[in-house]
């Protein structure tokens, strides 16, 4: 297991005044907010940390489009740069966060041009060998303030999508991790009903594919399995109660525990690997390529060696026959859609989604050997 940079979680404090101690422990003055362009609209959420940081707030960014688009990330460091940010401070979605962590990266770069993104992504040689180029990680430190539960607030690595190639690419070093990480439940009542549950199922699959994986170990097994209860119990609750905040911080304790396996070294599968793909390609929300994908991935895993699925199945509840029929069950319970068609992918997208998934990593790491696209085509023609 390996570990980043992140120094301190904090759990339930409000998010104003978690941010503001942590600027005065760092004595950043000029703090740059990346925000949900939702939340700085419609709420007076984005104003009330602003006006709690008072004289250490440089100026405030909003405008993400979902994937992050490298022109819309390239637009916030043009910001940060002219805001001279010593601190940047993500609050949002998944989108947001995976920007304000390629924003720090680009900024120590000087990157003031889309096409000098392409020297520092990730990409898989043809060797299947994931090479990552960026040996210099950022200055800059970020704070992550999630309101979705996709958990990649606690991850080093980032996406951005190349909008020429469609094609969403990741970025990665350890310092591109954030400082700290805000688990603010109240923040989390503005998000809607759709992109929460989405992105929880997103955590339940983190949990999944790191239970049905042969490279886990009883650590990360052990964490997964706390995981995968917390979000159970915290979706459900959530979806009967929006205004459970209890329900929402252990769905956000789940979220975090699905994600230390995958930032320690446990790599995921084949769900991730055609959610990528699915997201960056087809601009499918990525909680949603889980809640199409997952249950698929399960039953073609199980074709080939069931027994990392026992354990899944346990938490889940033992409710039904297999583990991908339990999920299915947790997934429709949720009102989410189960069907790539649901999603608006048509089968003549499913090629070019089958050779762009060969591309990512966890293709390679799924517990089922994935040798070729006709694979990813088979799991995909059973998500019609």
């Amino acid at each position: 297991m390996t570990f980043t940079e992140t120094e301190r979680v904090t759990i339930g404090q409000p998010a104003r005044e978690a941010i503001r101690d942590q600027a005065e422990k760092m004595d950043a003055r000029r703090v740059f907010i990346l925000a949900s362009q939702t939340l700085r609209t419609n709420t007076d959420e984005i104003a009330a940390i602003e006006r709690e940081l008072g004289d250490r707030h440089a100026a405030t960014f909003s405008g993400i489009a979902p994937h992050a688009p490298r022109t819309d990330v390239l637009r916030a460091t043009n910001a940060a740069r002219e805001a001279r940010a010593d601190l940047i401070v993500s609050i949002g979605g998944g989108s947001v966060t995976d920007a304000a962590k390629i924003v720090a990266l680009l900024l120590k770069h000087d990157v003031r041009c889309v096409e000098e993104f392409d020297p520092l992504h990730v990409y898989v040689d043809p060797e299947g060998n994931v090479i990552n180029p960026v040996t210099l990680g950022p200055d800059i430190r970020v704070i992550c303030v999630p309101t979705t539960l996709s958990g990649g607030e606690f991850n080093a690595l980032s996406g951005a999508t190349n909008e020429l190639m469609q094609h969403k690419q990741g970025y990665e070093h350890r310092s591109m991790a954030p400082i700290m990480v805000v688990l603010d439940p109240a923040l989390t009542i503005y998000t809607s009903e759709q992109l929460w549950l989405s992105t929880g199922v997103r955590a339940v699959d983190h949990a999944i594919e790191t239970l049905a994986s042969h490279l886990s170990n009883d650590f990360a097994d052990g964490l997964a399995d706390s995981a995968l209860r917390l979000l159970v119990e915290g979706l459900a609750r959530t979806k009967a109660d929006p205004s459970d905040l209890e329900a929402r911080l252990k769905c956000q304790l789940g979220a975090w525990q699905s994600m230390i396996s995958i930032i320690g070294g446990v790599p995921m599968g084949a769900s991730h690997a055609i959610g990528h793909i699915l997201g960056g390609t087809c601009d499918v929300p990525h909680g949603y390529t889980s809640c199409v994908m997952s249950p698929y991935v399960l039953s073609w895993n199980a074709e080939h060696d069931a027994s990392r699925q026992v354990r899944i199945l346990q938490c889940l509840g033992n409710t039904h026959g297999t583990a991908s029929e339990a999920l299915d069950a947790l997934i429709r319970s949720l009102g989410m859609p189960r069907t790539l068609a649901e999603v608006g992918v048509g089968e003549e997208r499913f090629q070019q989604v089958a050779n762009n998934t060969m591309l990512d990593a966890f293709a390679r790491t799924n517990p089922r050997p994935v040798r070729s696209p006709a694979d990813i085509m088979e799991i995909l023609r059973r998500a019609t």
